[in-house]
């Protein structure tokens, strides 16, 4: 994570060097004009929120970092790949459910684009597969 955080904050210097560079070499590109009308606003106001944006990240990453009070296994050269794997919790394979909630989402984003008529038929598939997928372990051979 101390990687991480070095990284961003470099992230962060040289989008701060390419605005300072961008707005000068604007300045440059038209000598005859006044400091407001010659700077090419977007850019350089883009290129320094994204300076902003990465030194914000680079700070949030630290803080985390010193407030975790250790290395994290990807960190360390001598963990192993099941040091990092968290438990995710419990999915089932078998499971048709998410099929048919894909397929209502895709039923309700086609309503929105072919026929508004087409997006109720979509919400009440989406309904039936949440509740389907929720209450899958409450019956059959799965009950618990």
């Amino acid at each position: 994570m101390k990687t991480q955080v070095n990284l961003w904050w470099i992230l962060a210097a040289f989008f701060l060097v390419v605005a300072i560079i961008y707005t000068a070499w604007s300045l440059l590109a038209h000598p005859g004009l006044p400091v407001v009308q010659a700077i090419e606003w977007v850019g350089s106001v883009a290129l320094l929120f994204t300076a902003i944006m990465a030194a914000l990240i680079a700070f949030y990453v630290g803080r985390v970092h010193t407030a975790q009070r250790g290395e994290l296994p990807e960190d360390t050269l001598t963990a192993d790949i099941d040091d990092g794997d968290p438990e995710l919790g419990e999915f089932s394979p078998w499971s048709w459910w998410p099929i048919v909630l894909a397929f209502s989402a895709s039923l309700a984003i086609l309503g929105l684009a072919v026929g508004t008529w087409l997006m109720p038929i979509g919400i009440a598939v989406f309904v039936v597969a949440i509740v389907g997928w929720v209450y899958e372990y409450y019956r059959g051979n799965f009950a618990r």
